[in-house]
């Protein structure tokens, strides 16, 4: 029997134990939550490569103005980085207007220089040319160059950022807002996926000009070489820009134009889970519209504001009317028959390395000595070749000189074959046509057809579609007459590139030629 004394010491020596046991168990549970919760922290990222941010797209027929596919095209969607193509768009205008020059310098402020990457990296104090600017943003969509530009063209990113919401309102995006130029993060800057195809369009609408940057696909900075993020450009036929963009919340987004022979499409994807996913979805969305696309422009230009667009559909019936009008035009000679030429060392399709045309031999026609031919065009929204006279004007003609650094950009009026970006090569005939005097005559070999190969604004242009096409087709238009065709309305002219003196079927193997090499080609009865 125990004393009450033994009892009491019994009674406390249990206590102290379950206390203990309690203690000990407790902490091991601690210990457990503790890792549990060290193994969830660390087994985030597998579940973030499940992550899928919400899909969203749209494609429009850039001819037709037709939506022919659609997927959340009105639901918000963050920018990103397509934020960039309005920071370009209020620039072009800047430079269109003449208020500033592509050789212009722009300061580097502290809060440009402190912008998240993706970036170049410049420093406070230092300056950056509007053209480098303008390459910055399109290939490597450097945040930095993007407030850059802001700042020198409204003060502030703030303002910079009203101003873009503003050019949003008027070109009919009514469900963007910008809070800042780069795309960065930030909750209040939404867009949808059917306003970023309106501003797609509107872009090379409004500024043809300089649209072709976007197609750039490196350029050298201090050593370095950039390349775009747009890894479609020079791998999907027929794209010629124009911006990708990525922040967590929207995933992988991409703006793209297309085009192939006469069409036209732009398509715009929100919410790839990855790069590669992005590109796959909009590769597939283009390759199941663009064969059905319009071939014929007949959608008003994208425009701010009713009366801007009125102008630019009225320009563009005027083009059409000097279509069916008198032409005048000149005999291009083109260069004797070269060794094939290496292309090894030619730079890529939108790289800032010049390119280097191989010389052309320089023949003067006195300008007195004329010839009527018969030209007709095609007719742009039947395809029916109509006859019609035109005076052909032998002028003095020059070498052709090196392309302007501005990116070639592809006509794309109405009643005009739309262009690639192409390189001047050697060309496989011997000159057309010599030195005359004022009692001879200039006539066009004999033959009853010809193609045309383009139309442009700007007969280098011209000139330099008809040397691609002679080398591109060296054996097809060895016999052909290459000259430009200027058409001419009031103070607007369109010159038409163009090879003359050969039959129906020798035509039509040339036109086959030239559109496998993606060269658009016509056949033109004489």
């Amino acid at each position: 029997m125990l004393r009450p004394g033994a009892v009491v010491r019994r009674a406390l020596y249990w206590g102290v134990i379950g206390l203990s046991t309690i203690v000990i168990t407790a902490a091991a549970s601690t210990d457990a939550g503790a890792r549990g919760r060290h193994h969830r922290h660390h087994s985030r990222p597998v579940a973030a490569e499940h992550y899928e941010p919400s899909f969203a797209s749209i494609v429009v027929d850039a001819n037709s103005g037709a939506v022919m596919q659609a997927t959340n095209a009105d639901s918000p969607r963050h920018p990103a980085s397509l934020t960039k193509i309005m920071t370009l768009y209020l620039l072009f205008e800047r430079l269109e207007a003449g208020k500033i020059k592509t050789s212009a310098e722009m300061p580097v402020s502290a809060h440009a220089a402190a912008q998240a990457p993706s970036k170049l990296g410049l420093k406070p104090g230092e300056t950056i040319s509007v053209e480098t600017a303008i390459r910055a943003i399109v290939t490597k969509s450097a945040n930095d160059v993007a407030v850059i530009v802001a700042e020198a063209l409204a003060g502030d990113e703030i303002e910079f950022a009203k101003l873009m919401t503003g050019k949003a309102r008027a070109l009919g995006m009514t469900h963007t807002t910008y809070h800042n130029a780069s795309g960065l993060p930030d909750d209040q800057q939404i867009t949808t996926a059917r306003d970023q195809a309106i501003l797609g369009r509107a872009i090379q609408d409004r500024f043809p000009k300089y649209y072709g940057y976007f197609s750039t696909r490196t350029f050298t900075f201090r050593g370095n070489t950039v390349r775009n993020h747009n890894h479609l450009l020079g791998t999907v036929a027929g794209v010629d820009g124009i911006k990708t963009g990525y922040i967590h919340d929207s995933g992988f987004n991409i703006v793209t134009s297309v085009r192939r022979l006469n069409r036209h499409i732009v398509a715009v994807v929100f919410g790839g889970r990855t790069a590669n996913a992005r590109d796959a979805r909009v590769v597939s969305l283009i390759d199941s519209n663009i064969n059905v696309a319009a071939a014929t422009r007949t959608a008003p230009p994208v425009v701010e504001g009713s009366d801007v667009a009125e102008a630019r559909v009225k320009e563009i019936n005027e083009i059409k009317e000097a279509a069916t009008k008198p032409r005048v035009a000149s005999i291009m000679p083109i260069a004797p028959a070269r060794a094939p030429v290496d292309r090894r060392d030619e730079p890529a399709i939108g790289s800032t390395e010049p390119i280097k045309p191989n010389p052309v031999k320089t023949i003067t026609v006195q300008p007195t000595a004329t010839h009527t031919e018969s030209l007709s065009p095609p007719a742009p929204d039947t395809g029916k070749l109509v006859p019609a006279p035109a005076t052909i004007v032998p002028t003095n003609v020059t070498n052709v000189p090196e392309p302007p650094a501005s990116p070639v950009v592809p006509d794309n009026r109405t009643d005009a074959v739309v262009s690639t970006q192409v390189k001047v090569a050697s060309t496989s005939e011997s000159l057309p046509v010599a030195a005359v005097t004022p009692e001879q005559k200039v006539k066009l070999r004999s033959g009853s057809w010809m193609i045309q190969v383009g139309a442009f604004d700007d007969e280098k242009e011209a000139k330099l579609r008809l040397a691609a096409a002679q080398e591109k087709a060296k054996a097809a238009l060895g016999q052909a007459d290459p000259f430009t065709e200027r058409v001419t309305k009031g103070d607007k002219s369109l010159y038409r590139a163009r090879f003359a003196g050969l039959d129906k079927a020798q035509a039509e193997n040339a036109c086959k030629h030239l559109k496998h090499s993606e060269i658009p080609c016509v056949l033109v009865k004489n």
